[in-house]
């Protein structure tokens, strides 16, 4: 098990889904952008870093039948098969770190509201975008949405980078172009705001 592995799974061992930072009852964001993305029902959505999160639920009950999750933390992901019960088998499900990620698949939309702005190294974001860019099809749509550059310094005790959307569309390269960015205020189990920066972006085929 990796450093970064053992530490998601620490975190979500030790909380219950809905008393970490980044739990949301319903992920509004998340949906409005998927759903002005036009995809058909039938594309091939993968969540990045979405173990424990909703969007999959919501993702079926809007009709969506090609989903895959996929989670470094097994705890995550156990979480959310239990919630879903019998229709997880509906959800394919991937524990393994986005920065080493390969599969034969190419998916037509990519979100994530978890991974990237964690990733501080530089060298790090290379690989991410490796495996991204080698598991999307050439017209896919990414969402990412990050810390705003008002946003928390760290999270989960981790160090975290901020971005504006200018700055968050450069980080993925010419071969993106920006169809929408959002800021959003998120507003954690405690009661204390986060603000996050959203960009919807395009791969140029």
């Amino acid at each position: 098990m990796s450093n970064r592995q053992a530490h998601w799974d620490r975190i979500y061992r030790s909380r219950t889904v809905d008393a970490v930072s980044w739990y949301q009852r319903r992920p509004d964001m998340s949906l409005a952008m998927i759903a002005r993305s036009g995809m058909p029902k039938e594309a091939s959505v993968i969540d990045v870093g979405g173990g424990a999160s909703t969007l999959a639920d919501e993702l079926l009950r809007l009709g969506y039948d090609d989903v895959t999750v996929l989670d470094i933390a097994s705890a995550a992901l156990r979480q959310s098969r239990e919630r879903l019960g019998a229709a997880a088998d509906r959800i394919t499900w991937i524990e393994d770190d986005v920065l080493a990620f390969v599969t034969p698949k190419r998916y037509a939309l990519w979100h994530d509201r978890a991974v990237f702005h964690f990733l501080v190294d530089p060298a790090e974001r290379v690989r991410y975008m490796h495996s991204l860019n080698a598991c999307i099809q050439p017209d896919a749509q990414v969402i990412v949405a990050t810390f705003a550059e008002d946003g928390p310094e760290r999270c989960s005790g981790l160090p975290v980078a901020r971005y504006d959307a200018e700055a968050l569309h450069a980080a993925f390269g010419a071969g993106y172009e920006l169809l929408e960015s959002a800021r959003e205020i998120h507003r954690v189990p405690g009661g204390a705001e986060q603000r996050f920066t959203w960009v919807r972006l395009l791969r140029r085929a």
